[in-house]
C-alpha cells in the first residue's frame, strides 16, 4: 500500500517538475527604467557602478542569472554585467545579473538620458533608437 502512495505521490509531482524547469527557461521581463552596467560590489551596501561608487538601497533585491535572490555579501569582488534600477533618492534598489542572452540583446541603455530617447518594446524587451 505504502508503494502505491508513493508512485502516485511522484507521478502527480512529474509534471510541477517539468513545468518548473520549463519556466526556468523563459526571458525575464525587465521594466523600461532599466539600465545595463557593471557592478562591483566592494563592501554591502558599497557598490561600485560602471566605475563610480554608489549604494544599495536597504530593500535592494539582487537576483541572479537564475533568477533566485542572493545576498550582495556573497557577490563581493565580482564583477557583474547587470540590468539595475534606481530608486527615486538615488540608491540602486533592484538588480538582474545578467545570462549570455540577456546580454546579448543590445542596445540597451545604460544612462537615463540614453533611455528618454530611446523606445522600449516590454513584450520583445528589445529598445531601438530613434
Amino acid at each position: 500500500m505504502p508503494r502505491c502512495v508513493l508512485k502516485a505521490a511522484l507521478a502527480a509531482a512529474l509534471p510541477l517538475l517539468l513545468a518548473a524547469g520549463a519556466a526556468a527557461q523563459t526571458s525575464r521581463p525587465f521594466p523600461a527604467t532599466a539600465l545595463r552596467g557593471a557592478l562591483v560590489i566592494t563592501q554591502p551596501p558599497e557598490v561600485l557602478l560602471n566605475g563610480a561608487p554608489s549604494r544599495l538601497s536597504p530593500g535592494a533585491r539582487i537576483r541572479g542569472a537564475n533568477n533566485m535572490l542572493q545576498l550582495s555579501a556573497t557577490l563581493v569582488g565580482q564583477n557583474l554585467l547587470v540590468h539595475y534600477t534606481r530608486e527615486p533618492s538615488g540608491l540602486v534598489h533592484d538588480v538582474w545579473v545578467l545570462t549570455p542572452d540577456e546580454a546579448a540583446r543590445k542596445p540597451w541603455p545604460t544612462t537615463p538620458e540614453e533611455a528618454q530617447r530611446w523606445v522600449f518594446n516590454p513584450a520583445a524587451q528589445t529598445w531601438a533608437q530613434r
